[in-house]
Parts: C-alpha cells; structure tokens; sequence
C-alpha cells in the first residue's frame, strides 16, 4: 500500500464535468494498494496519516497534525502509485492491485480515515480531473 500526502489549500475531484469532492484546506491523499495489502495496513496508514505532522505551529514549524490543525481529507484512488519503468519508458502497472479487492480496500481505507476526519473522495476506477493547491509544498509518500 501506497499513500501520497500532500497538505493542500483547495481541492477538488471533478468527474464527467461534476465535482465529486472538495476541501477548503488540509489533505490530499493518493491511495494505491498492491497483492498482500492488509486491513491492519489500512488501519495503521490511516493512523499515520491522520498524524502525520505537516502543518505549522504558532511559530511556524511543521509540528502539527490535522487533527491538531484542522481540515478535511480529499481521498484519490490512484493504482499508477504502483508504476514500474525499469523496462523503459512505458510503466508497467503488474504490481497495482485490480478490480474489486482494490476497490474493497480503498472504501475501508476511507471508513478508516472517517474515524478522524471528514472524508471526500473521487470515484474508484473513473478517469477523474483532480486540481490540487499544494501547500508547502509538501508531499510526503508513506508505505507499508
């Protein structure tokens, strides 16, 4: 499992021309799960990215979580998290979980995550159109 964090200002997931999900501020995650994954994996990378401490403080050091700080979760499912180019230039994706394990795992990822925070999300599996406003920047990748 592979969770890409990024703390965000605004952002949206948009699919077939509507917004499916927003936030005003906190975090962006892009979730991708391969064979093996487990519910204690969901359970224990929920956990880490609730405190994960990437917002700042009153002196303005990344010192808090969004649980201390404040904001909601946008969820994105993303399998090309689990790209493989050592062949060349065309990315292999035999290591992404597929189907409906993939889309089980995410939908407990995000009841996982509700425990903490307000949760929206794209849709599994939809050509979606996700704008992000990176703050920081800041991008964290967290693995299993």
């Amino acid at each position: 499992m592979r969770v890409l964090v990024q703390r965000s200002g605004e952002a949206s997931v948009t699919i077939d021309g509507k917004v499916n999900g927003k936030i005003d501020s906190g975090l962006v995650i892009l979730v991708g799960f391969t064979e093996g994954d487990s519910i204690n994996e969901i359970e224990y990378l929920a956990r880490r990215v609730v405190n994960l401490r990437i917002f700042p403080d009153e002196n303005d050091v990344m010192n808090k979580s969004i649980l201390e700080y404040g904001g909601d979760v946008l969820s994105i499912s993303q399998f090309t998290l689990y790209a493989d180019t050592k062949k060349g230039n065309r990315p292999s994706y035999i290591n992404a979980l597929r189907g409906e394990e993939s889309t089980k795992l995410y939908d407990l990822f995000n009841e996982e995550l509700r425990k903490y925070v307000h949760v929206e999300t794209g849709i599994f599996g939809a050509d979606m159109t996700v704008a992000i406003t990176n703050i920081g920047p800041t991008t964290i990748m967290l693995e299993r």
